[in-house]
């Protein structure tokens, strides 16, 4: 059971990780200052597998609605998507993928909207950043470094994804080992030290907690290993690198009120550090975030 002894203890173990200080930097005039400051995203689907279904825009004006309302509602960022992660989704081209995002990227950003897209795809991220995409999801872990040549030459920003395969639809089970977070730790400084290398300047690290693997399919297993990755969220910025977490939907536990899940594990989100929630739940995070916020000892 998480409780505040839990919290002191990880407060002891990890004290000279708290407090690092990362980047801040724009995007496409959007400023993005970090801690104490937590940014907010906001998720478009296009596909129809995703199982946030309230997230799930079946046409070209509907994504664009949607994508509109999130900005209104305080998302700092859009993200879109064309194919879902979930475990047994149907795999969606490229060609038609690119169908399918391309207007929607050119109206956001023609309405001034930060926009990032998510793929593991080199050339239809090449075609999502000339459309006026200012960031990129990056879900690959193969040919990264023309990735990140692609996102220095947009004076783009990137979102690097931890991933256990060639991509995130690749995935099988997780390896965790005794610390998950050392693991993190080499993939995401060898990623960003490459980035720079690159020419890139923008960078946010993502743990990568939206992606399907097989063996956190068990509902005390996924929910524990979830928990300690947001409350952990801190150790990343040693790197000096913003932190990006996705709080789960929890559908495990919430069930029929799962629309609360993604608010809950935002707290985790927030006391452990995180500088950018990636949600279906812009409202409903914002409140917590001001909330958070709004405390004083």
């Amino acid at each position: 059971m998480l409780d505040l002894a839990h919290l002191a203890d990880l407060h002891a173990r990890y004290a000279d990780d708290i407090g690092h200080a990362v980047r801040s930097f724009d995007v496409r005039g959007v400023h993005f200052d970090h801690s104490p400051d937590v940014a907010i995203m906001g998720i478009v689907n296009l596909s129809r597998d995703s199982s946030h279904r309230e997230t799930v825009a079946l046409s070209t004006e509907a994504a664009i609605r949607r994508g509109r309302r999130l900005w209104a509602e305080g998302a700092r960022v859009v993200d879109i998507g064309a194919e879902s992660t979930i475990a047994g989704h149907e795999r969606v081209t490229i060609d038609r993928q690119r169908e399918k995002l391309l207007p929607v990227v050119e109206a956001l950003a023609a309405d001034g909207i930060l926009v990032s897209v998510e793929t593991y795809d080199l050339a239809l991220a090449a075609d999502c950043l000339a459309a006026g995409a200012g960031i990129l999801n990056l879900t690959s872990t193969t040919e990264t470094e023309a990735f990140y040549e692609l996102v220095a030459k947009h004076e783009a920003g990137v979102f690097v994804c931890y991933v256990q395969g060639e991509n995130s639809v690749s995935t099988g089970d997780l390896v965790i080992g005794d610390d998950h977070v050392g693991l993190l730790l080499d993939f995401f400084r060898r990623e960003t030290e490459l980035a720079e290398r690159r020419g890139v300047s923008r960078i946010w690290v993502d743990p990568g907690l939206g992606f399907s693997y097989r063996n956190l399919e068990d509902k005390t297993v996924r929910t524990r290993y979830l928990m300690n990755s947001l409350l952990t969220a801190f150790r990343l910025r040693s790197l000096g690198w913003p932190v990006l977490q996705q709080p789960p939907s929890g559908f495990e536990n919430f069930e029929d009120e799962v629309r609360c899940g993604e608010a809950f594990y935002s707290v985790l989100a927030v006391l452990g550090g995180v500088d950018l929630v990636r949600t279906h739940e812009v409202a409903k995070v914002r409140g917590v975030v001001r909330t958070l916020q709004a405390f004083e000892p």
